[in-house]
């Protein structure tokens, strides 16, 4: 029996418009793997997984938006990936590395980042259907982004593979660690999205120039510079609170699109939004 050729006619799809889906699958990939790597006690494997899930979240999106391949599907599949790789697999690790002694109270303490993690994805996506968002919200998020989320979770096993884990590693300080991550990312503190940054054309050739010195100092001292990152963006925090304040104050009518007044300092990128790169 033939099949009519009407609605039932198969629709063949460009290989450019899976580029997205396939990073975002790696993605997940990846932060299963960390998993995997942490049951087999390779912590370092485990880490680098996660900060490579790290990196393809922050691809996808951006090819999504190049290659116009942008779907509902890509959005919702970016989601979960984020909550795998990003809210279940730091969790896992850091509970095999370290709060496992704890018993009950370090297996909450997961559970507690989690979900906070999922809290905070469901927000994210939420928010993007409300078209009365301030302006700043194009250039802060509200919250720790999960990516950065999950770094900034394993960024004392990072600093262990560099000094050693006689503190760091202790059950109650990661424990405590966990929660204190968890809050920043539900929490309502401005941090930066690091999504529309410009960079002035003179600047242009110096920032080249450093991104290959700080390339060959990762390549060198890969957990160093790692550990660098994370506490400079830890010490972005503060600012971002006073920037998005001063932003505020000095465009409280303006739409998402407007262009601040005030100029915001950024040092690196921690997520950007779901329909432009599908970061949470």
């Amino acid at each position: 029996m033939k099949i009519g050729r009407g609605n039932r006619r198969l629709r063949e799809l460009p290989v450019n418009s899976l580029i997205p889906n396939i990073l975002t699958v790696l993605a997940l990939c990846a932060g299963m793997s960390a998993i995997r790597f942490a049951m087999q006690g390779t912590w370092e494997l485990a880490v680098a997984a996660i900060i490579v899930a790290g990196v393809l979240d922050g691809l996808d999106g951006r090819m999504a938006r190049l290659l116009k391949g942008a779907t509902k599907f890509g959005a919702e599949l970016d989601s979960l990936s984020d909550f795998i790789a990003f809210g279940v697999a730091p969790a896992l690790v850091i509970y095999m590395w370290s709060t496992e002694v704890l018993g009950g109270i370090g297996w909450i303490a997961g559970l507690a980042y989690s979900t906070c993690c999922a809290l905070r994805l469901a927000r994210f996506n939420t928010a993007l259907d409300d078209p009365d968002q301030p302006a700043w919200t194009s250039y802060f998020f509200t919250g720790m982004a999960a990516p950065a989320g999950a770094c900034i979770a394993l960024l004392p096993m990072a600093v262990s593979f560099q000094i050693g884990d006689e503190f760091v590693r202790q059950p109650v300080f990661m424990a405590v660690w966990l929660l204190l991550v968890a809050f920043m990312m539900i929490s309502q503190i401005p941090t930066y999205s690091f999504k529309r940054v410009r960079i002035r054309r003179e600047l242009v050739l110096p920032l080249l120039v450093v991104v290959g010195i700080v390339a060959a100092v990762l390549a060198s001292y890969p957990w160093f510079v790692l550990s660098i990152l994370g506490v400079a963006y830890l010490a972005s925090i503060p600012i971002s609170y006073r920037a998005q304040h001063r932003f505020a104050a000095a465009t409280p009518d303006a739409t998402p699109d407007a262009t601040p007044d005030v100029p915001v300092q950024v040092a690196d990128k921690a997520g950007a939004d779901a329909n432009e790169d599908k970061t949470p």
